[in-house]
Order: structure tokens, then sequence, then C-alpha cells
């Protein structure tokens, strides 16, 4: 595996979206709902106003969630599929460059460009806003900021899979549209529904566990149990042990999320 061919084709990805404006369309995207949130986040409570650092990343959570995860699966689902159709697909390959070198090529120059807009929008807000946030109000923004961006590379893994496995473009953004449906909307149904069917029989620590089957839910872990206030808002710190919402174990699990569809994407990459 030549690293030098890698990072050619990466750079070339991360040029593409930088000429597009693809990067300062997202982080401004990021730095006004942020904005908002940050300061009209409590308007349904009768305040207005920048409250804590504690009230916001819990807010921005909830966003995040939502957002970044259609934007990686929308960025991605084409990096190969798209090839494909434009007949460009079976030239990169008669070069000197194995299909791995251009599935992590593809992916990392995706990566980066996903990443600086992350850190570009939310990075901006805390420029804005650290007169008024301490020093480890800033810590647990860092460590949400890290975080927001491993969610990021985990569903941009998952629409690389999609982009790998799809037979044409159409396909690949039913799929990715599909996938974001089920891991943001639809899962925590499924298992609000089977404890409830159950009649509470069904929780306790199997259904912690089961979290971990879903990034946007290792994500709201590695949130939910960085603060004691935010793990208050979210009431989930009765259900999920103390251990298994530690940040380390959660940011193992998101690296896996990250790293097993590109295994399984180079696997399925004939």
């Amino acid at each position: 595996m030549e690293w030098t061919q890698i990072l050619t084709l990466a750079a070339k990805e991360f040029r593409d979206r930088m000429r597009n404006r693809w990067v300062l369309a997202v982080a401004l995207v990021f730095t006004v709902f942020s904005l908002v949130i940050a300061y009209f986040g409590g308007a349904q409570q009768g305040a207005v106003g920048f409250r804590s650092i504690e009230f916001t990343i819990a807010s921005l959570v909830s966003l995040v969630i939502y957002l970044i995860p259609l934007i990686a699966l929308l960025l991605g689902f084409d990096a190969i599929v798209g090839e494909r159709e434009r007949g460009s697909l079976d030239l990169l390959l008669s070069l000197p460059i194995t299909r791995l070198e251009l599935l992590l090529g593809k992916y990392l120059g995706l990566a980066a460009a996903l990443t600086l807009s992350t850190l570009a929008g939310f990075g901006l807000v805390a420029l804005l806003l650290w007169q008024r946030i301490d020093a480890a109000g800033l810590y647990h923004y860092a460590g949400f900021m890290l975080s927001s961006v491993l969610l990021g590379l985990a569903f941009l893994s998952l629409a690389v899979l999609v982009s790998v496995v799809a037979r044409d473009r159409t396909r690949a953004s039913g799929l990715a549209i599909a996938l974001w449906f089920f891991f943001v909307l639809v899962f925590d149904l499924l298992l609000l529904g089977v404890l409830v069917g159950t009649g509470g029989r069904f929780g306790g620590e199997a259904f912690a566990w089961l979290l971990l089957l879903s990034p946007a839910d290792v994500f709201r872990l590695l949130n939910v149990f960085s603060l004691d206030d935010v793990r208050t808002l979210y009431g989930l710190a009765s259900i999920v042990p103390t251990s298994l919402g530690s940040p380390g174990v959660m940011g193992g699990v998101m690296l896996t999320w990250i790293a097993l569809p590109l295994v399984v994407a180079r696997w399925r990459f004939k």
C-alpha cells in the first residue's frame, strides 16, 4: 500500500470540496444553528440569551444527531458509484493504484472536508462565546466538537460502504437516506417499543448495550456522560452503567463504527 498515492487522491477530493465551497457552506450552517441554539435555546422556558455550556451542549447534541449524519451520508454516497457511472472508475483502476488505496484516498479526502467544516463551524461559536465559558467549559466543548467529528466520520464510512454496494447513484442515495432514517429516527423507537411492549422487563444492561448498535446513540452517550447536568437532562444515567458510559469506552466504540464499514467496503469492492 502506497501512502503517497492515497494522500494524492485524498488531496484531490479535498480540493474539489473546497473549490465548490462545500466546506464553507456547511461551516456556516453549523455556526448559525449553534448560535441560535446557544442564545435562543431556552426561549420555551421564557429565557433568552446564553445560559450555560451544559445547556448549550445538551441542545447542540440534538442538532448534531440530526444534521451531521445526513450531511456525511450525502457527502459520501456517490464516492465510488459516482465514478462508476461516469466511467472514470475503470480509468482510475487502470493506473498503478489498488482498490484499497482508491477507497482510502476517497474516504480521507471527504473526511478532511467534513472535519474542517465541523471544527470551523463549532469552533467559531467557541471563539464568539469564550469570554462566557470557563476553562472547564471549554474543555467539555472541545470534547463535544471531537465527538461530533467522530460521528460524522462514522456515517461517512457507512456512506462509502453504500457507494460500494449500490449499483447506481439513485439506489445509493435511497440507501443513504434509509440509513439516516433508521439510525437517527427508527432505531430508538424500536428499542423503546420493545421496552414498553415487555412491560419494562427488557432493560437494564441489555438495553444499554443495544444502544451501542447505533453510532448516533454512541455519540449521545459520549456527551451525556461528560457533564453531570447533561446526564440529568437526558435521564439516561439510570439505565446506562457508568463503566459503559466512560469516554474511553464510547470513543473505542465510535472508532469501531468508523473502521468496520470501511473493512466491509473493501471486501465488497470488486
